[in-house]
């Protein structure tokens, strides 16, 4: 008789991602069948190893049309070389194709993990899930049945639905998804879509963001190309108005592309300007260091350089260049506004903060600063993102 355990991601330590790994563990592998809603490169990555291992013995059946699937997901399957993928397009946005499961099945034993949880880092592991995982005996007749039943119900779909159900065995495929709109491309994001605007300060929602007992864990960064060649900084104006502050608004209008520029690490007293402690003090701005960007890509030059590259710098100092741009602020999925930040990058490369690897780019946060300065921002994550079609203007979203 099969036995079974209860999985409450983020509420218990137990993950997802350590229950499918342990599927991997009954003897002589047959085949190994995944079924997923959402598919993302990241979300494959934590077990491309075992699904490398047993890439022949590998079918995947992952959703599309439905704005999470990526097209960097469907070519790190295809990439498996051996494995089997299908797409699955309903043909409609409203109609999803939802059922999640990891099933390796052993010559004697069928382990199976089935929830919530999609081939994506939330769902293995960051989000709060349920899911159980079963452990078939094979000599058990009713445990034999319920396993026949998923595999041959799953493994009948491509002839069933041969308009619906797309074998993915060419990257020509894969890329007429993206370019048809049926995947997503992880290179560029959508705004962040809050779920509404405020023109109050951030301390009006104190609610802290929740403590899970998982570890979070990160996708990997790709660093940016710049905008268009870097422009050398001029002179400042003599006298020029400081910018002023332009009304809350909304979220971007629908159709606008980001990019994301970068991420932090969590943030902290000092980065939000709320310091506690005797030894900190107010900067009034963050500094854009390393944060989750690649190993190889040095973060010194890279804001000046690929992110606020289109942006118009001045001369400030013999060492320190500056230039304005426009950001919006989103904070636990509350739009705040569009605020004109100033951006300030120091250029020597012969400074004990650069030899030392320190942040040279920061942002000033100004009329930002009562908004962030706010003790439940503590611990969670900045990302920076940049409009693909205008590189002036930038969304900071905290959450």
């Amino acid at each position: 008789m099969a036995t079974k355990e209860f999985i409450l991601q983020g509420f218990t330590a137990r993950t997802h991602k350590d229950a499918i790994r342990e599927l991997f563990e009954v003897d002589d592998i047959k085949s190994v069948l995944v079924s997923v809603a959402y598919m993302s490169e990241s979300g494959i990555e934590p077990l491309e190893d075992l699904f490398t291992k047993h890439a022949p013995l590998l079918t995947v059946f992952a959703g599309i049309r439905n704005d999470v699937t990526s097209y960097q997901g469907l070519m790190k399957i295809h990439g498996i070389a051996g494995s089997t993928l299908y797409a699955v397009d309903t043909g409609s946005r409203t109609v999803v194709f939802h059922p999640k499961l990891y099933l390796v099945r052993g010559a004697k034993e069928v382990r199976l993990v089935m929830g919530s949880a999609n081939l994506t880092l939330g769902g293995l592991n960051n989000n709060i899930e349920a899911g159980m995982l079963f452990k078939f005996d094979l000599g058990e007749a009713e445990d034999l049945k319920v396993v026949a039943e998923i595999e041959s119900q799953l493994l009948a779909l491509p002839n069933d639905y041969v308009e619906h159900i797309l074998l993915m065995d060419d990257p020509a495929k894969i890329e007429d998804l993206k370019i048809n709109g049926r995947v997503t491309d992880e290179l560029s994001v959508p705004p962040p879509r809050p779920s509404t605007s405020s023109g109050g300060k951030s301390g009006s929602d104190p609610v802290p963001r929740i403590k899970l007992k998982t570890t979070p864990m990160h996708r990997r960064l790709r660093a940016a190309r710049p905008a268009k060649a870097p422009v050398a900084a001029v002179a400042a104006p003599a006298a020029s108005a400081a910018p002023v502050v332009v009304p809350p608004a909304a979220a971007p209008a629908t159709g606008v592309v980001l990019d994301l520029m970068w991420e932090s690490k969590p943030l902290t007293e000092r980065d939000l300007n709320i310091p506690t402690g005797t030894n900190t003090n107010k900067t009034g701005s963050i500094n854009l260091d390393k944060g989750l960007l690649p190993e190889a890509e040095d973060h010194r030059p890279y804001f000046r350089a690929k992110v606020f590259d289109a942006l118009n710098w001045t001369y400030r100092s013999p060492t320190v260049d500056e230039a304005w741009g426009q950001f919006q602020l989103v904070l636990k999925g509350v739009s705040h506004g569009v605020f004109d930040l100033v951006v300030r990058h120091t250029n020597s490369t012969t400074s004990k903060s650069y030899l030392q690897n320190n942040a040279m780019t920061r942002v000033s946060w100004g009329p930002m600063r009562d908004y962030v300065a706010d003790p439940s921002l503590i611990g969670r994550t900045l990302a920076l993102y940049r409009d693909k079609a205008d590189p002036t203007q930038f969304v900071i979203e905290i959450d």
